[in-house]
């Protein structure tokens, strides 16, 4: 007899693993998807251009998924321009093949082609987004990427009425290809843009840009969820709501410990989710964003897109003008050092300590000399230069035939080199008055090789080499705790005093300020060639970037598996 109870309850122990394992392989899901590349006639600031956009759509398709689901996205290429996509912030377990970046991770999608994207989403919840990861292409090949709990969880707050995907654009009146293309032929900086966006539209404050304003319907009394993402191309925005106080609860598909604010900075890249209650009177409201320039004396665009927070009421009859709300000065680095420290997680955090790899990675400009077969007309930049930009002294150059991951997984000689410096290769003031010697970096394709499961920090430091900078730097394949940020020179004797290893945020991409430092750690889990670079794209094709090349960990769940049949060839 009790035997057979032994037996009862081994044999009910396995139906009970069993049903839940089907259970959980029942709710995960395959979502599929074309994304077809194409230009599109596309009218605004009084304009219409062609521009390159997925399905005719500007922004493109919302992605929605719930963590533990699969994506499967056929990218099909009808445009004049190679193309990838970047499923930003997706952690990509063992599926580099599907990350995105040119020549890093894939050879693009050449006109007429296609690729599928292969990927799952696990243990992440929130916001993310998709951009095209060749040239400026993203300036208009963008959309969201929300993912929701797995059912039949929720949200760890109340349950908004509604929810709404906010993205921030940058719009240039040409071809931003053509925009980016000038700028590489004359060594200068590219044209700032024309204007920001709201779900690609400008706003009242523009130009022939009123009628297609973006309204925001609210009920009174309602909660509603803003997730929103900062897709410009080379800009930090401010973002508020007239008279309206936002609630931060997610950031980078992370839930943060809930504050409140009046008003959110986001570099791009970076996506934040707020809660909204409807508590005013009735009425209509700007939402609105300006850039954040911390960049002094460089030229940027000074203008204010807006959308409307529109009470359900104040739809009826004459509709009032919308209040508008103050917005920081575009100088504001205060307001914005005291957002981005006020992000913590929920809860205790199991931060890696005992590191194994201590990284110093100095992020900047740089000048070079006019080389001597080219002329004058294509050394514009300061007294007669190039601009530059790198990490550690080395400005990045991506491969032309072979991807990254390619020769990586290959064994393709002659690719990319592994010496990437861990510190910088000679030390300086690095935010005071910086010799004119150091303004100029090597060039290389240099990788950085971390063992399978090693604890990494890196302090990234930003320079004053040709002016001091908000960079939004940005890990792919990775997310990381940003355990310190602060200003001047990175002091391990006093600065690590100021380290949070119990509650710090879980970011992909950190603001690291001007003329400072941001120290963030990650474990090194995820086999493959990892890009880490500036997301103002300006600064990328300078050569602001480097790669993390992780191994092989010990058998098949911790190897990067052989590439898909349909990886695009170079």
């Amino acid at each position: 007899m009790e035997t057979l109870n032994k037996f009862s309850i081994i044999s009910l122990a396995l139906l009970l693993s069993v049903s839940s394992a089907l259970l959980s392989c029942t709710t995960a899901e395959i979502h599929r998807h074309q994304f077809v590349i194409q230009a599109t006639p596309v009218k605004r600031l009084c304009k219409t251009h062609s521009s390159i956009t997925v399905n005719g759509m500007f922004p493109g398709p919302t992605l929605e998924v719930r963590n533990g689901d699969s994506l499967q996205v056929q990218v099909v290429n009808k445009a004049r321009y190679n193309v990838t996509i970047h499923w930003h912030g997706v952690r990509q377990m063992r599926s580099g093949w599907a990350d995105g970046p040119e020549f890093v991770t894939q050879c693009p999608i050449r006109p007429g082609g296609s690729y599928t994207y292969r990927f799952t989403i696990q243990g992440q919840e929130g916001t993310l987004w998709w951009h095209a990861h060749s040239s400026w292409l993203r300036a208009t090949v963008y959309g969201a990427l929300i993912v929701r709990p797995r059912l039949p969880e929720s949200y760890p707050f109340p349950k908004p009425n509604r929810e709404t995907a906010i993205l921030l654009g940058e719009w240039w009146d040409a071809n931003p290809i053509d925009v980016v293309r000038e700028a590489t032929r004359k060594g200068a900086a590219p044209n700032v843009s024309n204007a920001y966006t709201i779900n690609s539209q400008p706003g009242d404050l523009y130009n022939c840009s009123s009628k297609g304003t973006i309204i925001v319907p609210i009920a009174s009394g309602e909660t509603n969820l803003l997730r929103v993402i900062n897709a410009a191309l080379n800009q930090p925005l401010f973002f508020a709501v007239a008279n309206h106080k936002l609630t931060v609860v997610g950031a980078d598909a992370s839930y943060t410990k809930p504050f409140t604010t009046s008003v959110l900075m986001l570099g791009p890249g970076q996506t934040t989710d707020v809660l909204i209650r409807a508590d005013q009177p009735q009425a209509r409201y700007y939402m609105a964003a300006r850039a954040y320039q911390s960049a002094q004396n460089a030229p940027f665009d000074n203008t204010t897109t807006t959308a409307i927070l529109e009470y359900n009421s104040a739809r009826k009859g004459n509709a009032p003008k919308p209040i508008m709300p103050s917005l920081p000065a575009f100088n504001d680095t205060n307001t914005v050092t005291a957002f981005t420290r006020s992000f913590r997680s929920p809860r205790k955090v199991e931060v890696p300590t005992d590191i194994d790899e201590s990284l110093f990675f100095t992020v900047g400009l740089g000048l070079n000399n006019c080389p001597p077969n080219f002329r004058k007309s294509r050394c514009q930049g300061p007294n007669g230069t190039r601009f530059a930009a790198s990490m550690n002294n080395v400005s990045f150059v991506l491969p032309r035939n072979f991807s990254l991951l390619q020769a990586h997984q290959q064994g393709i000689p002659g690719v990319f080199t592994t010496d990437f410096p861990g510190n910088p290769p000679v030390k300086f003031d690095y935010t005071g008055n910086v010799s004119r010697s150091l303004y100029q970096p090597i060039t290389g394709t240099k990788l950085y090789k971390l063992k399978f499961g090693s604890r990494v920090q890196v302090v990234v430091q930003d320079t004053n080499i040709v002016g001091a900078e908000n960079h939004p730097i940005h890990l792919h394949g990775y997310d990381f705790y940003i355990i310190a940020e602060g200003f001047g020179n990175f002091d391990p004797k006093k600065d690590t005093s100021k380290f949070n290893l119990v509650d710090p945020p879980l970011r992909n991409t950190v603001s690291v300020p001007a003329n400072g430092w941001a120290v963030i750690r990650f474990v090194a889990d995820n086999p493959g060639v990892w890009l880490m670079h500036c997301h103002l794209d300006v600064h990328i094709n300078w050569g602001l970037a480097m790669a993390f090349l992780v191994e092989n960990g010990v058998g098949e769940l911790q190897s990067l598996p052989p590439p898909p049949p349909d990886l695009p060839l170079c």
